[in-house]
């Protein structure tokens, strides 16, 4: 399972043994913080934490190496597309202008624009840690069970349980898909180029899009035969009880919170001005 993209990786880790509905309680914490604040501070806390915190969870960064590549293009592309829409939302949000370099325009470099932008890329790398440790260190039915424990509805959390379990499916269908592809002669090698590679991917779209379907539909009528959805209430048998270690945690995750909605806002503006 730890070679499948946002698969539940099995450790014996201090993360792994809290229960679902903790971990998901503290995600939804920490993620809070982090939309909330524009404290450099708090972020760097934030950030600095989650490394400790995916340390001690044994995960290797490799076998989330992937996702994490993704979403920093993802964050790039962001700065990228706020600089060239707003290039001066940090001029306006601290109230000064600190000139570093002179294009032309409103495109002129300046300090709080840079402060600005490295908060916003804080924020992803607070949030992304948690956000993955999360996914990998909860078994799918484990985390319905922790979403149907907050009060989401079943159903709800029997779905997103589904969808997280059949990623590693998929992935695999995938891979076994595009190599029947390739020993039948379509190259989809970097040798190829962009566009041919492209046209030969769409021979693999089609047969992974119908074998899902046909997995979906088989999925359906086993849940229909067993009348999934008859009763409002239903057991999960990976639900975890709370433990010690579950209530010190969310006690923990609390006071990170407050104390860091006091830190933000004690002054009644959500950004931390080094400027003034």
């Amino acid at each position: 399972m730890a070679t499948e993209m946002l698969a539940y990786i099995d450790r014996k880790s201090f993360i792994h043994e809290l229960s679902g509905a903790t971990k998901l309680i503290i995600f939804i914490m920490w993620s809070t913080i982090a939309m909330l604040t524009y404290d450099t501070r708090i972020l760097l806390f934030l950030f600095l934490f989650s490394l400790v915190v995916f340390w001690i969870s044994k995960i290797k960064i490799r076998e989330v190496g992937f996702v994490l590549l993704f979403i920093l293009a993802f964050l790039l592309l962001n700065n990228v597309a706020i600089y060239i829409f707003s290039p001066q939302e940090g001029v306006k949000i601290y109230g000064t202008s600190h000139l570093l370099f002179e294009f032309f325009g409103r495109y002129n470099l300046t300090a709080e624009q840079l402060f600005y932008q490295l908060n916003i890329t804080l924020k992803y790398f607070a949030v992304i840690p948690a956000a993955l440790l999360f996914i990998v260190t909860t078994h799918p039915s484990e985390f319905a069970a922790s979403l149907n424990k907050i009060g989401v509805n079943y159903k709800i959390a029997y779905s997103v349980s589904l969808a997280l379990r059949y990623i590693p499916d998929i992935q695999r269908d995938f891979r076994t898909i595009a190599q029947a592809q390739q020993a039948r002669g379509i190259d989809l090698s970097s040798k190829e180029k962009l566009g041919k590679r492209l046209k030969n991917a769409s021979s693999i779209v089609m047969p992974l899009i119908l074998s899902s379907l046909d997995r979906i539909d088989t999925i359906s009528n086993a849940m229909e035969l067993r009348a999934f959805g008859k009763k409002k209430k239903r057991t999960w048998y990976n639900e975890q009880s709370f433990k010690r270690t579950d209530y010190i945690t969310i006690i923990l995750g609390l006071f990170i919170l407050v104390g860091s909605l006091i830190i933000t806002f004690y002054d009644g503006s959500r950004f931390y001005n080094p400027f003034v």
